[in-house]
């Protein structure tokens, strides 16, 4: 079987777990990662041994690598002549200048959710929208948020049909390990609506959706409520019914010990996944309730991990590897390990 080579430019939070998620997968190659500096990421990896060949892109000081004895493939031309498909995970602004090295070199590319629409052809989640993204070019992800939220709607709107959603996100105000945007006590509140539920319209034009977002000074993880009005009501058991069925949502509840998003936290470690990752999104069976002819529910999003497996879905659809979204998602459910946990417990 011919694997399709990958490449991931931005070994940061979403790089290294990018880099990883792809060696997992039996179907792809991951022929290196490209960065500018000797970062604490570049250091830690050196120090397991190098797994991943490391490129460095324009304007990095190899001088700077030399001196710690972190070896060099190559630079990113180099990189970029051996792939077939470029997961961009850079700054963002960066991907979009990028995007001009990989089309001069004919290369694909799936860029992360801190981009501009516009560097894509298609805003692309691997289960509402997957065969969009069947041989396309440029893909780019949702945002963390967007990601689970989706998963969610899309999972009742292809059971029981969505109308309309909203929701109100309570927003980790950083990743763990961030210092710049300082030590607070405070809660923050944007305009609405959120580009979370804007995004979810863009992907399913369908659904009325609106949102309000929330900044809270935590690091491990979003919470969000959805409000859900379908197109006829949808019970709780309903819902349930649909939730569990999901490879990608975890149902758990707070009888269970899951009392928040340190919980969630707590929980990836204890699995031993590498950082304490989930790709599942959490949500709490007790938090389901039903409110006239609407349905509301609370879910957890593990921000650092969760656009990994719809990232590994794009590589899929766009060298069509596989061409439905029930092939695509079940080939990538299959490499990372997802799902597993629905046969257990019962």
């Amino acid at each position: 079987m011919k694997k399709v080579k990958v490449g991931v430019a931005g070994y940061g939070t979403i790089g290294q777990r990018l880099a990883d998620g792809v060696a997992k997968q039996g179907d792809m190659e991951l022929v290196g990662i490209a960065d500018f500096a000797p970062t604490l990421a570049i250091r830690a990896l050196y120090e397991k041994g190098m797994p991943y060949d490391l490129y460095l892109v324009d304007g990095a000081d190899q001088s700077a690598f030399e001196k710690l004895g972190i070896p060099v493939k190559g630079n990113f031309d180099a990189l970029l002549d051996q792939v077939d498909i470029m997961l961009d995970s850079s700054p963002a602004g960066v991907g979009a200048k990028n995007k001009l090295l990989y089309e001069k070199k004919g290369i694909k590319a799936v860029f992360q959710g801190g981009e501009s629409n516009e560097v894509a052809d298609v805003f692309f989640h691997g289960y509402a929208n997957y065969e969009k993204g069947v041989g396309r070019d440029y893909l780019k992800l949702t945002s963390c948020n967007t990601t689970g939220l989706i998963r969610t709607i899309d999972c009742l709107d292809r059971a029981y049909g969505v109308k309309k959603t909203a929701i109100t996100i309570i927003r980790r105000v950083a990743d763990p390990g961030d210092y710049h945007r300082g030590l607070t006590n405070a809660l923050k509140v944007d305009k609405a609506p959120t580009h979370q539920a804007v995004d979810l319209m863009t992907i399913m034009p369908h659904v009325d959706a609106t949102g309000i977002l929330v900044q809270t000074p935590v690091t491990h993880g979003h919470i969000i409520t959805v409000v859900v009005t379908g197109k006829n009501k949808i019970t709780k058991e309903m819902a349930l019914e649909a939730f569990e069925k999901h490879p990608r949502i975890r149902v758990v509840s707070t009888d269970d010990g899951f009392l928040g998003n340190a919980s969630f936290f707590k929980y990836g470690r204890d699995l031993g996944h590498a950082r304490g990752d989930l790709y599942e999104i959490g949500l709490w069976e007790d938090s389901i309730v039903e409110s006239g002819d609407d349905l509301m529910f609370a879910i957890h999003i593990p921000q650092e991990s969760v656009t990994i497996p719809e990232t590994m879905d794009a590589v899929r659809a766009a060298c069509k590897m596989q061409l439905t979204r029930e092939e695509g998602t079940a080939a990538t459910n299959q490499y990372l390990g997802i799902g597993k946990f629905k046969t257990m417990f019962k």
